[in-house]
């Protein structure tokens, strides 16, 4: 801690989505933060002044500089310079959907030598309850020093939106430290940054509050995407049905269907659960049944695409595909419905192009895309407009304008007049 007053030095592990917003925000709110990321080109991208998110414009990644408190690199030298250690790397699923916590444990294994008493160490990255204690402990405590007494270690689960109009600052940050000293500390750091903290009793109760938001999501957007059938053999328009029982004052929150569940957060979490319910020979069925839902659906959308189209059969037919990322108005990529849709289509022989203003280029099943300029003429050169992202500013009068048919998992041409064209999916 420096002299004086409640600043500190940080060093912030991977520069992504969560790891560079959060690094903005404890540099705007006066403390010294050192970036580490093991991706050079994005660090090169950050000394050049460049930025590879959607929500940072290349003049804040320049106003980060020009404080002097803001640096960056690929050397974990730097934890050696702080109080605080963040950990916010990723935490995937491997080819059998089972964690994948090589990120976190090879970044706490290189802080290792420059780790030093007195130290806070925070895992922001979402896993499953258990991992701060049984994976995390043991390595810091390699070092000798004891977790408690020497160094403080702590969770506090990520709950940045991409893309959303929420300031960080303004989210309730959740803290659980493994001793009460730790979770003190873990507290006054945040409190350094966040209007609000809210304290838990252990890091098991914090990573069980971060896969209890996206399990909620997950069960609740799965159920309204298995309806999405039902609905299409009883001539209803479900968008039409969500919105009207959500009038009702109580008891009912909207979720909404769409191609399928992306994102690092909604369709791994909750996944990192259902592994840890195995492992103490426990069922999850409500998760399961979500999991084989959400992997249904590309084939359900292929499957609408072929229909909308006859009489003409796949390989005659061309469909172009409107937003690729998994949510509007960010270039994410991860776990994207877009990506197994695509690769359907071109199972079923179906041609298609794709437009996405935040993603130029694509490689589905080694062919490569480049996305299509949006143009009346170019739309009207495919027998199908799929909307898969709704992006705020893709002009969906011209679509609609210029599409025989069109196909909207979104509900992206709700406030369209003529109609007659669109479905709903």
């Amino acid at each position: 801690m420096m002299e004086g007053s409640l600043k500190y030095n940080i060093s912030i592990i991977g520069l992504g989505y969560v790891g560079l917003p959060l690094a903005k925000l404890f540099v705007e709110k006066g403390h010294t933060v050192y970036g580490i990321d093991a991706n050079e080109q994005k660090v090169n991208m950050l000394l050049k002044r460049q930025s590879y998110l959607t929500d940072f414009r290349k003049n804040e990644i320049r106003g980060l500089f020009s404080t002097n408190r803001f640096h960056v690199g690929t050397s974990f030298e730097a934890v050696a310079k702080t109080e605080v250690v963040i950990l916010c790397v990723p935490t995937p699923l491997d080819s059998n959907h089972q964690p994948d916590l090589s990120y976190v444990l090879q970044a706490a294994q290189s802080t290792i030598p420059y780790l030093k008493r007195g130290q806070l160490f925070v895992l922001e990255s979402s896993t499953f309850p258990g991992t701060s204690e049984e994976k995390l402990k043991p390595i810091l405590e390699s070092t000798g020093l004891l977790v408690g007494r020497d160094i403080s270690l702590a969770y506090s689960p990520e709950r940045i939106d991409p893309g959303s109009t929420w300031e960080l600052a303004q989210i309730p940050k959740v803290v659980g430290g493994v001793t009460p000293s730790c979770t003190a500390f873990a507290k006054s750091v945040y409190s350094a940054a966040f209007d609000e903290v809210v304290v838990v009793s252990s890091p098991r109760v914090a990573e069980m509050t971060k896969l209890l938001e996206n399990c909620q999501r997950f069960i609740n957007i799965s159920f309204m995407n298995s309806l999405l059938q039902v609905s299409e053999q009883l001539d209803i328009n479900l968008w039409e049905a969500i919105e009207a029982a959500g009038t009702k004052p109580f008891g009912f929150t909207k979720y909404y269907p769409g191609p399928g569940v992306g994102g690092h957060c909604i369709p791994v979490d909750p996944l990192y659960l259902l592994w840890k319910a195995r492992e103490l020979q426990l069922d999850l069925p409500f998760i399961e049944l979500s999991h084989q839902v959400n992997e249904t659906m590309p084939e359900y959308i292929v499957e609408r695409v072929v229909k909308s189209l006859y009489p003409k059969s796949a390989g005659e037919s061309s469909v172009l595909v409107i937003g690729v990322t998994y949510k509007k108005d960010v270039n994410d990529m991860r776990e994207s419905s877009a990506i197994p849709i695509m690769e359907k289509m071109q199972e079923a022989g179906l041609k298609f192009e794709y437009f996405d203003p935040y993603i130029h280029e694509l490689t589905i099943k080694g062919k490569k895309y480049r996305t299509l300029p949006l143009t009346a003429r170019n739309v009207k050169k495919f027998d199908c407009t799929l909307i898969l992202t709704d992006h705020s500013d893709i002009s969906y009068e011209l679509l609609v304008e210029n599409s025989t048919i069109v196909l909207d998992t979104r509900n992206a041409t709700k406030n369209m007049k003529d109609r007659q064209s669109i479905t709903l999916l």
